[in-house]
């Protein structure tokens, strides 16, 4: 059984330049996400919940459920539970809308809106000191090259 693994490991095809470029964008990710997430772990928050606080801070009338996960930058497939906790700390509120209650709007609560704006300047910082050296125009260029590989996807 060994000989079989072995050989068949030894054998394997030289990955395309797709895989390799791939492969490349999650350990990049993986890299790139921890100096965000420990600033958020010190206030008792995920990359997602973090995310919806965003989300919501721009759009002060609220949003309903799928709308939030719709712009949710990773995709979170139970994101009621995921606003259950964010109301159970006070940092968002929802309400069934008069016109349809079948519709739930979530708003962020002015907790949240501070908590919020503390992170604000430490997950800039960590984003600068992760990538700040590779000037703007680089920077440009790879959102460019991201926004190119998404749009094949979307």
């Amino acid at each position: 059984m060994k000989e079989m693994v072995k050989s068949a490991t030894r054998r394997r095809r030289p990955p395309c330049p797709e895989e390799v470029a791939f492969l490349d964008l999650l350990r990049t990710c993986d890299l790139l996400s921890r100096g965000p997430a420990q600033i958020l772990k010190s206030e008792d928050l995920s990359a997602t919940q973090y995310n919806v606080l965003r989300i919501l801070r721009g759009s002060p009338d609220g949003l309903p459920c799928g709308e939030i996960a719709s712009r949710m930058i990773t995709r979170d497939p139970d994101i009621t539970r995921l606003l259950d906790r964010l109301e159970k700390r006070g940092l968002i509120s929802r309400c069934r809308e008069n016109k349809d209650r079948r519709m739930v709007m979530a708003r962020i609560t002015p907790d949240g809106l501070k908590l919020v704006g503390r992170l604000d300047e430490p997950v800039e910082e960590a984003h600068r000191s992760q990538l700040g050296h590779m000037g703007k125009e680089r920077l440009r260029a790879l959102a460019n090259l991201l926004e190119d590989a998404r749009a094949k996807i979307s």
